[in-house]
């Protein structure tokens, strides 16, 4: 068994690398994710031994690492950008993120008693994760400390819910569209030739090599954040470390010279998938099969409640249905999602909304699964 820090350290960096590599190789471990994988790598390599359950690489990756690669990633967020995302766009957007809420909230009200005592902090994970996508769960599960076992299955419901959905999203506006709507018209016979790679690029540039200035930049800006964000959340305890840490950094990224450094998502990632293999590694396979059902129920049921709510009282405030679709995914899947969606549909005048969302979505994704967490444990 490796037990040695530096060692432990090694092994995790492989496996983020095997991830990578698996989710480029091949068209099945595409569909999980590089995410998904590196927490089944994770979980293979602890319970066969050659990890151990518990290593001081765990603990910092669990706290200091996953705040760090928050702070990455949400310095790409411009909220400027959000006005392009138009008023339509950004009613279903906030339709789904009431939807979203209201169904982790009946789900773990439901099922409180096949979870247990961490009921609450699934509501506020699937919350934010789909009100803003999947970084938001990481962020979440480190604010609420929520069990390995638990974090992991919610990723792995997660993972083949929001698979599931995308399908659901791309056939809604055939079912529902009507004719007088803009989009009344099947699947596009080719998939459109804009720049779309180039707007998906734009979320998460590494183009050209970082310089050493910007890169000092970015890692005061994630010393200072985080150092800041703990020392508040210890002087004022009824505001979230998660909370101080997630404004700080939202106001930080709105200043130009930030904004012009690229690479920080990137490497944002990149510590996200060593804190999602740490989490693997943590996890128990017996417990992580104990608890999954109900998770799963849980996250099928978040989910469906919210595309009831969202194609629901959208169809009666009279969105189109392309709209409510690019929408959820924003929610759902993030400005990634959203993109892949309004591309396969031939929407390309809602590529650049559906990302405004999307990275909407990464903003407040955090408030609103902490408020629905707090309301939750306190009913339960």
């Amino acid at each position: 068994m490796v037990t040695n820090t530096v060692a432990v350290f090694f092994v995790l960096a492989f496996s983020v690398i095997a991830s990578l590599w698996l989710e480029k190789r091949y068209k099945t471990f595409k569909k999980l994710g590089a995410g998904a994988l590196a927490i089944i790598i994770g979980i293979i390599l602890s319970n066969s031994g050659f990890l151990p359950g518990d290593s001081p690489a765990y603990d910092f990756l669990m706290t200091q690492g996953v705040s760090a690669s928050i702070v990455l990633i949400l310095l790409s967020v411009d909220i400027r950008s959000i006005r392009k995302a138009g008023p339509t766009m950004l009613k279903a957007f906030l339709l789904g993120a009431v939807g979203s809420a209201l169904g982790a909230m009946t789900m773990s009200y439901i099922l409180a008693d096949s979870i247990g005592s961490e009921a609450y902090k699934l509501a506020g994970q699937f919350t934010g994760t789909y009100v803003g996508g999947g970084m938001n769960f990481a962020a979440l599960g480190r604010a609420f400390d929520t069990n390995s076992d638990l974090f992991t299955a919610g990723i792995a419901a997660d993972v083949i819910i929001t698979a599931i959905w995308l399908v659901v999203c791309l056939a809604a506006p055939i079912l529902l569209t009507r004719k007088s709507d803009p989009d009344a018209h099947g699947l596009p016979d080719e998939l459109p030739k804009d720049n779309t790679y180039t707007i998906e690029q734009s979320l998460y540039r590494s183009d050209g090599s970082m310089k050493i200035a910007h890169m000092a930049v970015l890692v005061t800006v994630v010393f200072g954040v985080i150092w800041a964000s703990e020392a508040l959340g210890k002087l004022f305890p009824v505001l979230p470390e998660i909370l101080w840490l997630t404004t700080f950094v939202l106001l930080i990224a709105q200043i130009p010279y930030i904004k012009s450094i690229s690479g920080g998502a990137m490497l944002g990632n990149y510590l996200l998938l060593l804190f999602l293999a740490s989490n693997g590694a943590k996890s128990v396979v017996a417990n992580i099969i104990a608890v999954g059902p109900a998770v799963f129920y849980f996250a099928m049921g978040t989910i469906a409640l919210h595309g009831i709510f969202l194609f629901g009282v959208g169809y009666l405030m009279k969105i189109d249905a392309g709209t409510l679709a690019v929408a959820s995914q924003a929610n759902v899947g993030g400005s990634s999602s959203a993109l892949a969606l309004a591309s396969a549909r031939g929407y390309t005048d809602k590529i650049l909304p559906g990302i405004a969302v999307g990275l909407l979505g990464y903003a407040v994704g955090n408030y609103l699964g902490l408020v629905v967490g707090n309301i939750m444990q306190g009913v339960l």
